[in-house]
């Protein structure tokens, strides 16, 4: 049993009590709401007669359901229209801060957070979205909860939870050159399953961890649900709190340097104790793509689908259906698949940062022919930095829609959906069937600058030599 990790350090802070049967009352130090998971939440708190325990310890946003072309009110959908102003009524009612449309605050859930310094480490973060995992980057402990959960959290601050186990993930040596924190992530769902991390806190931890952005750890740890993993983190150092100092909601003066102080010493020790640990090396990662209808069906942009015999057992049927779905042929090289849509966006490659790679990469370069490609920032504050940057100009000289910030194309509850047998380059985080709004469309999960990469090229391409070769667009592939 894990003994003196982070994970431990901070599940035994926010203990309230042990309840019969092993679970335990955890107290929940930040919780993040939407339009999506919330009003069936509220709706229950007022059949039960209930109020909000501690409104300030909530902070609600709108980002599901939002348009990125045009936001103005009222939403030409009008179910979009009525959960946004549900949640504006019932934050209103509760004494909720709603960070809404145009209020320069307004985003997608995990990337506002961070970037307001609501996030910080030691707490325990809870939402109702799967990738709440995200505020893990800061050595906090975050997991995404069920529309009955959060009702939990708003009445009493607290849910009950068991405990999990911790895996180290170490990963060894340094990245390559067009070699991101997405690749990295989905290199290790790749290894160790889309269930590996079932029962799991994966702690992500040396060298090439250590080197890794504050905005790179949250794409590391929004993606630790996909292996499995209910939370996924990394102990907090002078990257964290460097990106945190002089964020609105951070600690200042004296109260900043005590809270560094405690923040250090909540990381896992030397003599931490796990219960498993997987090691990985940084240098031998390639540019990674998913193929098929898992975020663990994925290869290196150099290698080829699997075949059946490649593939072990238990995963074979899901791989005759992902072969089947995809229509892909087993054998066949990634690169050069030919692509429909590129879009660069999402809580898992929205931030600054990606659209910096992205951009380098589509900077004097063309949108291929016949290519819809377009860029959702993930909040208002990354829009308004990357313009001052001039990154949007370069993405619209380059032929990329620049949208307003939301979801968008990650999931279909908004405007923003393949049509048919559409083949999307997706930045965003998961693969399903059905998950970017058609029923028979098909995504590719990869890097911002790999779809950057596929958006100039008009198919699936090496980053790295776009990288190598500034400026040189690819000429056509012949489709595999």
């Amino acid at each position: 049993m894990s003994a003196g990790t982070l994970y431990d350090k901070v599940w035994e802070l926010h203990r309230v009590a042990d309840l019969p049967g092993g679970a335990t009352q955890l107290f929940i130090g930040l919780h993040l709401i939407h339009e999506v998971t919330s009003p069936q939440a509220f709706a229950a708190l007022d059949d039960l007669g209930l109020s909000v325990r501690h409104p300030e310890r909530t902070v609600a946003t709108v980002d599901h359901i939002v348009p990125t072309t045009s936001q103005a009110r009222p939403f030409a959908d009008p179910l979009a229209e009525a959960m946004l102003a549900t949640l504006e009524a019932n934050c209103g009612r509760h004494g909720i801060t709603l960070h809404g449309l145009g209020s320069g605050r307004q985003g997608i859930v995990h990337v506002i957070a961070p970037e307001l310094g609501l996030t910080q480490p030691g707490m325990t973060v809870a939402c109702g979205d799967s990738h709440t995992s995200t505020h893990g980057a800061f050595g906090a402990i975050a997991f995404g909860i069920g529309t009955s959960q959060v009702r939990d959290v708003l009445a009493s601050q607290s849910l009950a939870m068991g405990k999990l186990k911790v895996r180290r993930i170490r990963v060894e040596g340094t990245l390559q050159s067009g070699v991101y924190a997405k690749d990295l992530v989905l290199h290790v769902i790749r290894t160790l399953g889309v269930k590996g991390g079932v029962g799991y806190a994966y702690e992500f931890a040396g060298p090439a961890i250590e080197a890794l952005s504050m905005e790179e750890r949250m794409t590391l740890c929004n993606m630790a649900i996909e292996g499995g993993a209910r939370c996924g983190y990394v102990n907090p150092d002078a990257v964290t709190f460097a990106y945190l100092k002089g964020r609105p909601h951070a600690p200042a003066g004296e109260a900043w340097e005590r809270a560094v102080a405690w923040w250090s010493a909540l990381a896992s020790g030397p003599d931490a104790v796990f219960d498993d640990e997987v090691v990985f090396d940084a240098a031998t990662i390639a540019p990674t793509v998913t193929w098929g209808i898992t975020p663990g069906q994925a290869i290196g942009v150099d290698e080829a689908v699997p075949t059946l015999e490649q593939t072990d057992s238990d995963e074979r049927p899901i791989a005759e259906e992902a072969y089947r779905y995809m229509d892909l042929r087993p054998g066949a090289p990634i690169e050069g698949l030919p692509v429909d849509v590129c879009f660069i966006g999402s809580c898992t490659n929205g931030r600054l940062s990606d659209l910096r790679a992205a951009a380098a990469v589509a900077r004097g370069r063309q949108v291929a022919a016949g290519i819809k490609a377009f860029v959702v920032p993930g909040s208002e504050q990354v829009a308004a930095a990357a313009e001052a940057e001039g990154l949007d100009a370069v993405f619209r000289e380059a032929g990329f829609e620049w949208r307003e910030p939301g979801c968008s194309m990650c999931l279909a509850m908004n405007p923003d959906r393949l049509e048919g047998r559409q083949i999307s380059a997706s930045s965003s985080n998961r693969n399903f069937k059905g998950r970017q709004g058609s029923a028979t469309g098909r995504t590719l999960l990869m890097s911002p600058a790999m779809v950057a990469a596929a958006a100039v090229s008009g198919h699936v391409a090496d980053v790295r030599r776009l990288i190598a070769t500034p400026s040189s667009p690819e000429p056509a592939a012949t489709p595999a």
